[in-house]
């Protein structure tokens, strides 16, 4: 299977893990963004040297994926190309900050080693709270919970129709490519002096699909903003799932609960 339709069907399985019939797909939307984006400013509030601090915070995607039935392995081997750019911003850390903070034996561990450890695990349990969010909510419930929240209306339709014309943009990639190989079955890969008028012929091709499409959306009574509505009300249930994880997130980003445990073990 070629990358643009593995790129395919890894939207289409987000799409069918949101559709599930799952409790967590049942939270209301505002209830799953607000306690996504209460863990992440938590995840990010730790300062670069308290890694072993921070660990605490996996607390929350470990139960969530479990409950989701998502698997933690199979989602960081699809976020592998995001975490490579994290860890590509913390790698030169060890260079820049040499401070010694642990020695053992002829081993030191410098400030810039856990720095670097600090900011990969941020980026990861970031990433997961995300996707995990995007896995068990609809685009569309995702953009009514943003506009609820008073988030600008352009922002709003700009993820609506960003996240729905990827895939009409790698289907015309994917069908410009197809007809290049079957014109030239002999020749392996695109020759360098065509790639100029291929993309420029793939550029036409999605501007001309986007021209349709906003035909469309003008016929069926589009005037530039999506009227984004959901039938689904909050009930008890979300504000007590919303409560209940800003509560337990308060207190493992301030209890040192790794202390805690410690002093019950020795």
């Amino acid at each position: 299977m070629d990358k643009i339709s593995q790129a395919l069907q890894q939207i289409q399985h987000l799409n069918e893990l949101a559709a599930k019939d799952c409790w967590i797909n049942r939270i209301h939307p505002i209830s799953k963004l607000l306690v996504t984006l209460f863990y992440c400013i938590l995840v990010v509030s730790f300062d670069k040297y308290h890694f072993v601090s921070l660990l605490v915070m996996a607390i929350y995607p470990l139960i969530m994926y479990e409950i989701a039935r998502i698997s933690i392995l199979k989602t960081l081997y699809r976020l592998k190309i995001l975490l490579f750019f994290i860890a590509l911003f913390g790698i030169f850390n060890p260079f820049f900050d040499e401070k010694p903070l642990i020695i053992i034996r002829d081993f030191v561990i410098t400030g810039g080693m856990v720095s670097m450890l600090t900011l990969l695990i941020k980026g990861i349990f970031s990433l997961l709270a995300s996707y995990l969010l995007i896995a068990t909510t609809s685009i569309e419930g995702i953009c009514y919970a943003l506009k609820k929240l008073y988030c600008p209306k352009i922002l709003v339709t700009q993820i609506l129709l960003l996240y729905r014309y990827i895939p009409l943009f790698l289907l015309e990639f994917k069908h410009t490519l197809e007809a290049y190989s079957l014109k030239t079955i002999q020749e392996h890969g695109i020759r360098f002096r065509t790639w100029g008028s291929l993309v420029g012929l793939i550029l036409l091709r999605s501007l001309d699909r986007a021209n349709e499409v906003y035909q469309s959306m003008c016929i069926r009574g589009y005037r530039g903003e999506f009227y984004a509505f959901s039938t689904q009300k909050i009930t008890g249930r979300d504000i007590a799932y919303l409560l209940i994880w800003a509560i337990v997130l308060l207190i493992l980003r301030f209890v040192s609960v790794s202390e805690i445990i410690g002093g019950f073990l020795i």
